[in-house]
């Protein structure tokens, strides 16, 4: 693992899913990646990043591409911040090949999501979960998420996959947080938030950290908040959730996420702020203008005429 885990945050504590950068020609932009990555984690505290998620548009992209952005990250941070390669999709043998080739391009963990759309029952989820679990040596990261997966992965169920010595997180996404907090005491799992709509509320009952979007660009006062937390500082994290209520409900509530966070992006010049690839579409001049507002609220300094770093 990276230097900066501890056995209760073995991914650390502030983690992005990274975007996943695009040229105007629809190619990957693996050097715009690489500085993405630099920005997050050397000026917005990052200890880690999901790379080839949901929020990279990992549907779109092919293994090969995968690979290749996994490995460009990897170069640029990798000495410095946990990368943890997302390999679910909702074929079994298609995610073990991409938990071996994630392991073999040096990630540090797995992001493995519920198998989506075919709703398989939870015995299912339970052979498919070991099933990768047993595919490497790297630590595995699940990721419940109903909403878009279809299905919950059931407490009961969740128990059950905690036995596997590298079954070790949960990036929870489903907020039911009385039945993560049963799990939690019943087992070692650690929790991860999935939703920034919920941060603040995961750390009262025992979350490590988050695995987050918004991270995108408020990285630095989302570690901020969860230090004072743990400094017992409740007030001030508090004081940081409220503040950055616009940036999230910006972000999180208003369009698909992958596409506020590239408008974001462009707003504040950083790289990943260009194209998205299809079925997504780019956010409509109405709706950066308002979110334009909205970061401007949440504290967030967007600079005026900025250039597209798509665009130099």
């Amino acid at each position: 693992m990276a230097p900066s885990t501890t056995t209760d945050a073995p991914f650390g504590r502030m983690l992005t899913a990274m975007v996943t950068p695009f040229l105007p020609d629809g190619g990957v932009d693996y050097d715009g990646a690489a500085r993405l990555a630099t920005h997050l984690v050397d000026e917005r505290r990052h200890d880690g990043l999901v790379v080839n998620g949901t929020t990279g548009e990992s549907p779109t992209t092919s293994d090969d591409e995968k690979s290749t952005l996994l490995r460009a990250v990897i170069e640029a941070v990798g000495d410095r911040a946990v990368i943890v390669a997302g390999a679910g999709t909702n074929h079994t043998e298609h995610t073990l090949k991409l938990a071996r080739q994630a392991e073999a391009a040096g990630a540090h963990g797995l992001l493995v999501v519920t198998p989506y759309y075919n709703k398989p029952p939870q015995e299912g989820l339970l052979r498919h979960f070991t099933a990768v679990a047993d595919a490497t040596g790297l630590p595995n990261m699940l990721y419940d998420i109903p909403g878009r997966a279809g299905v919950p992965i059931q407490n009961d169920t969740l128990v059950q996959l905690a036995e596997h010595p590298r079954i070790i997180a949960v990036k929870d996404a489903k907020g039911d947080l009385f039945g993560a907090s049963r799990v939690m005491a019943q087992t070692d799992l650690v929790w991860y938030s999935g939703d920034d709509v919920l941060n603040l509320p995961w750390l009262s009952v025992g979350a490590a950290g988050f695995v987050s979007v918004v991270g995108h660009v408020v990285g630095t006062e989302l570690h901020e908040m969860i230090d004072a937390y743990r400094a017992g500082e409740h007030g001030r994290a508090l004081e940081i959730h409220r503040r950055l209520l616009p940036v999230v409900a910006a972000i999180m509530t208003r369009t698909q996420g992958a596409i506020a966070v590239k408008a974001a992006l462009n707003l504040l010049g950083l790289p990943g702020g260009g194209p998205l690839r299809a079925p997504l579409v780019e956010a409509t001049p109405e709706f950066a203008a308002r979110l334009r507002e909205d970061l401007t609220i949440g504290g967030v300094k967007v600079p005026e005429d900025v250039i597209p770093e798509v665009a130099r």
